[in-house]
């Protein structure tokens, strides 16, 4: 009888092993494919990691993959907390390190719209997408059940040292976790999660601000005003000037690529 016992529980446990597989390869599935319904969730291509295709950057594909990025890192998330082994090192921060590879990609090209090609067409997209990112965010580290394994798994780490590079993984883990609410209870999760809500929209709204402001800023200058300047860059500095209403004069705008070649070439003191 006893024996019989013993070989149903090895055969549940091995079932709900081989569930979980399954569901694993199946989601991983489901991801590759997500990859392709959008030129910003792609894998990047080239060594080392690759680059961000900057060639396929189009502000009309940056909502939409917001928003199955954070589709396929909720369900990465849920599958790592639904875990029912024992926490460990691999299975849980590993697997947090791995997940959101999809989100952080579409990231890279977030930042470099909101750094480099800001808009009033992003801009809009940005305030929008603040929130549902903020809410994201605090899901995730709100998450009992993810930060219990990883609280275990640092409980553990203190009574038996890991390496060092994987110990202080687990430190910085657990106290991100730790010091964004993981352990208030739901009333004060809540509350914080609505005071870090409500900071992201007044950054980003502060940000917008000083961008649109300085956007506006512009120098007319004369033609002979313009030397030591290359034709391109006068040719330029005319157009600009002339798509402003004054095609008399040059304009030398507030961006980089205008602002640095004057000052590093313009005779103008």
């Amino acid at each position: 009888m006893k024996k019989e016992i013993k070989n149903t529980n090895i055969f549940k446990t091995v079932t709900s092993v081989a569930l979980f597989l399954i569901f694993i390869l199946s989601f991983q599935k489901m991801v590759s494919q997500e990859n392709y319904s959008n030129p910003l969730l792609k894998e990047w291509q080239g060594d080392y990691g690759g680059v961000p295709a900057f060639d396929k950057m189009d502000l009309n594909n940056l909502e939409p993959a917001l928003q199955q990025a954070m589709e396929i890192n909720s369900k990465e998330i849920e599958v790592i907390s639904n875990n029912e082994e024992t926490p460990t090192f691999e299975n849980t921060i590993v697997a947090i390190e791995k997940s959101s590879k999809e989100l952080n990609r579409v990231f890279e090209y977030y930042g470099i719209w909101s750094a480099n090609k800001s808009s009033a067409e992003f801009r809009k997209i940005s305030k929008k997408m603040s929130p549902l990112l903020s809410d994201h965010r605090s899901k995730t580290i709100q998450n009992k059940k993810l930060f219990l394994r990883i609280k275990a798994v640092y409980e553990n780490s203190l009574k038996n040292p890991l390496e060092d590079d994987q110990q202080r993984l687990i430190e910085i883990m657990y106290k991100r976790f730790e010091m964004n609410g993981a352990e208030l209870d739901e009333v004060k999760k809540k509350r914080y999660a609505e005071i870090d809500k409500n900071l992201s929209e007044l950054y980003l709204q502060f940000s917008n601000n000083v961008l649109h402001d300085e956007e506006n800023y512009v120098t007319f200058l004369t033609k002979e005003q313009m030397g030591g300047l290359s034709e391109g860059f006068v040719k330029s500095a005319k157009k600009t000037a002339a798509d402003k209403g004054k095609p008399e004069m040059y304009a030398i705008t507030n961006t980089r690529s205008s602002m640095d070649p004057f000052l590093t070439y313009s005779t103008e003191r």
